[in-house]
């Protein structure tokens, strides 16, 4: 078999740079049901890693592809698949996502939204965000939605006439009343799923630092925040907004799967900066109040810092000294109208 080929990764918009992929399967979406998926299954279309080709790949049905793919339609009429979001959000715009399908592609989709609270299986819920827009195969098509200022809890995706899309990405602000507090009342103020975000970062050479921010553990030492080695003086950081603002009171730092290359020391600063524009952080990040001093860390383990005295931050700057891997970082503490 071929080595597979990788899907570009696009350069986002600023209203995806500020919004959480909501239609990501880590953070609990889901395909309910759709028109047809006869060569490749709905589920598939809401992985958040970049889409792969496998040259040499088939299955029992064919050609076996990275995404969703309807049999090719003879009877009039065109395919869809519903969505349920990972949580109700705000929608500010969708990537829909063909690589890799190049003779197999819809010439053109449209995208529905039902309200939060609203009955998906009742017709009249349902209101169009995206009108029928025309797209190319092998190519990302970033698109703004129709905003209407009200949380979505399910998307429906309509093809045209039929064929294959590689991803779905729904961009929003999620908008679920605030996540549970743990068993001594603290909350998630850094859960992705809650709106926080990674906005800036020195390195990301062998993963992002968005994935800090996701549910559960790292599955492998692909699904952290990992730089390349060092060889300067200095040390790593990124900048995160935190879903929640509020006074932090404990953090965990886990190196789950990074063994030979977890960081010596981390150490986290904080700042209130509600009308913060993100351009600027990084440079006015290097000045923050110090939150957490540096503190060593081992491989393969959660670390548990609690933070005395901490003010209420909306920022937080994660440093790794001097490099390396971490797989998730939580912040726990009190929102701001709590504390």
């Amino acid at each position: 078999m071929n080595n597979p080929l990788l899907a570009s990764t696009p350069e986002l918009p600023l209203w995806a740079q500020e919004s959480v992929n909501l239609a990501d399967e880590r953070l609990g979406a889901r395909a309910l049901a759709c028109s047809d998926d006869f060569f490749a299954p709905m589920q598939r279309m809401l992985n958040p890693a970049a889409a792969q080709f496998f040259p040499g790949r088939y299955d029992e049905h064919g050609k076996w592809m990275d995404g969703w793919e309807s049999r090719r339609r003879r009877q009039g009429g065109n395919d869809w698949c519903v969505v349920q979001l990972a949580c109700p959000g705000v929608l500010s715009g969708v990537d829909i996502d063909t690589s890799f399908f190049t003779g197999n592609y819809p010439p053109a989709a449209a995208l529905e939204g039902c309200p939060a609270g609203a009955d998906p299986l009742q017709a009249s819920s349902w209101q169009v965000l995206l009108p029928v827009t025309a797209l190319s195969g092998n190519a990302h098509h970033l698109l703004p939605l129709q905003g209407t200022g009200q949380p979505f809890s399910h998307v429906r995706l309509q093809i045209f006439p039929d064929g294959g899309v590689a991803r779905l990405r729904v961009y929003g602000q999620p908008r679920q009343g605030g996540l549970p507090p743990n068993e001594e009342g603290l909350y998630e103020l850094s859960a992705l799923i809650g709106g926080a975000r990674a906005l800036a970062w020195n390195d990301a050479h062998f993963g992002r630092p968005d994935k800090l921010l996701l549910p559960g553990r790292g599955l492998d030492m692909g699904d952290g925040w990992e730089t390349r080695r060092r060889r300067e003086p200095g040390y790593d950081w990124c900048v995160i907004k935190l879903g929640v603002p509020g006074v932090p009171v404990l953090v965990e730092v886990d190196t789950v799967h990074f063994k030979g290359n977890f960081p010596d020391r981390c150490s986290l600063q904080g700042a209130w900066l509600p009308d913060a524009a993100s351009a600027a952080l990084p440079a006015q990040s290097q000045f923050w109040p110090t939150l957490l001093p540096e503190q060593p860390l081992s491989a393969d383990f959660i670390h548990k810092f609690r933070l005395e005295g901490a003010s209420a931050v909306t920022h937080l700057r994660f440093n790794l000294h001097p490099d390396g891997g971490v797989s998730r970082l939580r912040v726990w503490g009190l929102p701001e109208n709590l504390s």
